[in-house]
């Protein structure tokens, strides 16, 4: 299968989600991260992004709630290549009702190839990563020439 080069750019969009009993644990990451993550483009599901911004003073733009179809659309803009990086603290000790949505952003954030933390340990090794400073190219499936192909051939 072909691929193609996508370049994450020095300035990065970067998602933020927690589940509910992650959120404070977020708001305090982001709060060590200030500096760093003030440089970049900030988005999140809506209750988080609200209490980023309201705590932290960070300007995140809000998108559903992740039960209202927030992580859906975190991962539409994955696939339109508007989102770079996932910071999602997720809380594997709480049943959550829309786990399906859930799962489908990771799949998509692995499709992509987009960066991810689950947790706050991998969270500091992203941010604190050389490479939030400068472009980075990495190859992902030619989508375009695969569904040409899978068109071509079920025709026949």
């Amino acid at each position: 299968m072909e691929q193609v080069t996508l370049t994450i750019k020095k300035q990065k969009s970067i998602a933020l989600i927690a589940h509910d009993g992650k959120k404070k644990e977020l708001i305090d990451w982001c709060g060590e991260h200030r500096d760093i993550l003030a440089q970049h483009r900030l988005c999140g599901t809506g209750t988080t992004a609200r209490m980023i911004t309201d705590q932290i003073g960070l300007s995140v733009r809000g998108y559903n709630s992740g039960p209202l179809g927030g992580d859906q659309q975190i991962g539409a803009r994955v696939v339109e290549g508007k989102v770079d990086i996932i910071i999602f603290f997720s809380d594997p000790l709480e049943a959550q009702p829309h786990d399906p949505d859930v799962k489908a952003l990771l799949r998509i954030a692995q499709v992509y190839d987009i960066p991810m933390a689950n947790n706050k340990s991998t969270a500091d090794f992203l941010i604190s990563s050389p490479l939030m400073n400068e472009e980075y190219n990495h190859e992902v499936l030619n989508f375009k020439a695969n569904i040409e192909e899978r068109a071509r051939t079920l025709k026949e």
